[in-house]
C-alpha cells in the first residue's frame, strides 16, 4: 500500500495493471540510465519506520533510496496498535513535516493506514518487503541481472513514481 504523494492519502498500491505497467517502464528506464549516475531523489528525505532496523528488507530500502540520492533516516516507531488516534495523527503530521515519504515495515496494517491518512506524504506499507505486490514484477524485468538488482530497480521505480 502506498498513499498518494499528492492531495489525499488513499492511494496507489501498485496492484492496478496501469500501475504495474508504469513501474515496469520506470524500472527499464533506470536500467538504461546506467549504475550510479541517476540521483533523481537528491535532496529528498525518507524515513524508515520499523522496530527491526537491520533486517534484509530494511537494508534493501535504504540501499535503493540512497542509490537515487535520497537521505534515509531509520526511525523507531514508538507507536503500536494500542496507540491513541491522537498520538498517531500527531506523529503522522510530524513525519509529514520532516520527510518526503515514509516506509513502514513490520507494523500493523491499521496503524500504517492511519499514518497514511494523516501524514500528507506517501506512506508505504512494506514496499521493500518480499510480501509486497511489486516484488512479483521484478521477475518480469528484461535483461540478465541478478534478482536482487531487479528488486532494487522495481523498488526504485516505485519510489520515483510516488515521490518525484
Amino acid at each position: 500500500m502506498c498513499s498518494s504523494p499528492r492531495p489525499g492519502a488513499a492511494g496507489a498500491d501498485f496492484a492496478d495493471v496501469r500501475d504495474a505497467a508504469a513501474l515496469m517502464r520506470q524500472a527499464r528506464a533506470l536500467a538504461g540510465a546506467g549504475d550510479g549516475s541517476v540521483r533523481l531523489l537528491s535532496g529528498k528525505r525518507l524515513a524508515l519506520l520499523s522496530p527491526c532496523k537491520g533486517d534484509h528488507s530494511a537494508l534493501e530500502f535504504v540501499q535503493a533510496a540512497t542509490a537515487l540520492g535520497a537521505h534515509v533516516s531509520v526511525v523507531q516507531p514508538g507507536l503500536s496498535a494500542r496507540s491513541s488516534e491522537r498520538e498517531i495523527d500527531e506523529t503522522a503530521r510530524m513525519l509529514g513535516q520532516l520527510y518526503d515519504a515514509v516506509e513502514c515495515q513490520h507494523l500493523p496494517a491499521a496503524l500504517v493506514g492511519r499514518l497514511a491518512r494523516s501524514a500528507g506524504i506517501p506512506v508505504f506499507a512494506g514496499l521493500a518487503t518480499a510480501e509486497h505486490p511489486i516484488t512479483a514484477l521484478a521477475d518480469a524485468l528484461d535483461g540478465e541481472v541478478p534478482p536482487d538488482e531487479q528488486r532494487c530497480r522495481i523498488l526504485q521505480a516505485a519510489l520515483l513514481i510516488s515521490i518525484s
